[in-house]
């Protein structure tokens, strides 16, 4: 595929079908295991499980970082001066930083994991949960960042497709795992943990084919100025860095605020939550990373029109998913709770208030993320890292800890609505500002 003259309406559709499956099929790991675990333990599962998806989305943002924040380096060096070993100077260096990031993140998890449940909410009851479930993962950390860092650059070196098996066959050996080692074996939350390091480790290997293939020019060169290529991959990549620590830091200021104001079975419902807004946020990733290709190596290439019709397209299936995913979680928000635990009466009592309220925010965040994609993949990294930091923790979590002051423990479900609107109001502001070039 030519990046620089084939239709980019073809080209959207193709990136966006595989990155959109690589996307949705990443969430699946935790959305099984939320539905497994809350099925076997009850809302007791479910609120642990809230306390250790931060965890996991901070370790994961670190493959974004390195990612996207090389892959974009790269696909403007190959627009721009079609300079290949420039371009793998990039790719061998956002490879050195994620192995180097990698093992920090291993040291740390083993090192300070009571201290970091206990940050994350976990109190007496649910610390035992939490522990059992990340006996496996614990082992495979390196992976959970490699997963995001190699398919960001598969995707650019016109491999999406492989991309996306890999995901879809480490998602799908999840789903029948985490059911086998649950259930089956009657391990609980302990097996839900086997099956998702079992999973993302089958994904990487599948990715690491790439290299053996005939298509790939990706190729471990020895990087010029390899400091300097750190510093231009993370600040490239800083603000898709951000938006999954963002999401972190809120579900751990979630956590604590709920648990101070509203208790465990309110946790146990944000804990659905949580596996709802995961899933329309990767929807918003597959979009931004379908583009991210197209419009970086247009943008190296000084071809403005091409990134414009790529907006267009990339800004109305944005809006149709923040419409579904907003109607779905206001037309039944029970069911999503059945989904995913074996409810209490108390529960099933004060989900659907909870959840209709927080949905509001469904309907801009996918075009709020999407933007964090959009304006990396034209090097504008500061607007970026403002929209990710703002949306992630100063404006939510300013929010989040004032308006249960203010207004009592229940309005704190608001804190995602009101910022999503901020920022969408932003966003829109800097896209009709800036201007498409170098």
């Amino acid at each position: 595929m030519d990046l620089l003259k084939d239709n980019v309406g073809k080209l959207y559709r193709k990136f966006f079908i595989a990155s959109f499956g690589s996307a949705l099929i990443a969430c699946i790991y935790g959305l099984v295991d939320m539905a497994m675990v809350g099925q076997y333990h009850g809302p007791d599962g479910s609120a642990a499980m809230a306390v250790i998806s931060p965890i996991w989305n901070i370790i994961y943002s670190f493959g974004l970082l390195c990612g996207i924040g090389g892959s974009v380096i790269y696909a403007v060096a190959r627009g721009e001066r079609d300079d290949e070993k420039e371009a793998n100077g990039y790719f061998t260096s956002a490879f050195i930083l994620g192995i180097s990031l990698s093992l920090i993140l291993w040291v740390a998890v083993w090192v300070f994991e009571e201290p970091l449940l206990r940050l994350f909410g976990a109190n007496d009851a649910l610390m035992p949960l939490c522990k059992q479930y990340l006996v496996a993962p614990k082992l495979t950390v390196p992976v959970y960042v490699f997963t995001n860092l190699l398919s960001s650059f598969l995707r650019n070196d016109g491999d999406p497709g492989r991309a996306t098996k890999a995901v879809i066959f480490g998602g799908i050996f999840n789903v029948f795992g985490d059911y086998f080692f649950v259930f089956t074996l009657d391990m609980g939350i302990k097996g839900a943990g086997i099956a998702t390091a079992m999973g993302a480790s089958m994904s990487v290997l599948v990715m690491l084919t790439h290299f053996i293939g005939k298509k790939n020019t990706l190729k471990f060169v020895k990087p010029r100025r390899i400091f300097n290529s750190f510093k231009m991959i993370s600040v490239n990549g800083f603000s898709s860095f951000i938006v999954d620590v963002a999401m972190g830091i809120a579900t751990m200021l979630f956590n604590r605020r709920v648990m101070e104001y509203l208790g465990t079975d309110a946790l146990a419902v944000y804990g659905v939550i949580v596996v709802v807004s995961t899933l329309v946020q990767c929807c918003s990733y597959g979009i931004g990373q379908a583009a991210q290709p197209v419009i970086s190596r247009n943008f190296g290439a000084g071809l403005t029109a091409r990134i414009k019709t790529m907006l267009k397209y990339n800004i109305i299936t944005a809006a149709v998913f923040g419409i579904i995913w907003t109607v779905l979680a206001m037309a039944m928000p029970q069911v999503f709770i059945k989904l995913f635990m074996t409810p209490t009466p108390e529960v099933l009592s004060i989900a659907p208030k909870i959840i209709r309220i927080y949905a509001i925010s469904f309907v801009l965040l996918p075009f709020n993320i999407y933007s964090t994609y959009y304006f990396q993949a034209i090097m504008r990294a500061k607007i970026s890292l403002v929209i990710s930091v703002a949306r992630g923790i100063v404006i939510s979590g300013a929010l989040i800890l004032l308006l249960p002051v203010a207004f009592g423990g229940s309005a704190v479900w608001w804190a995602m609505p009101v910022t999503e609107v901020l920022v969408f109001v932003y966003s829109v502001i800097m896209m009709k500002k800036e201007k498409l070039s170098r």
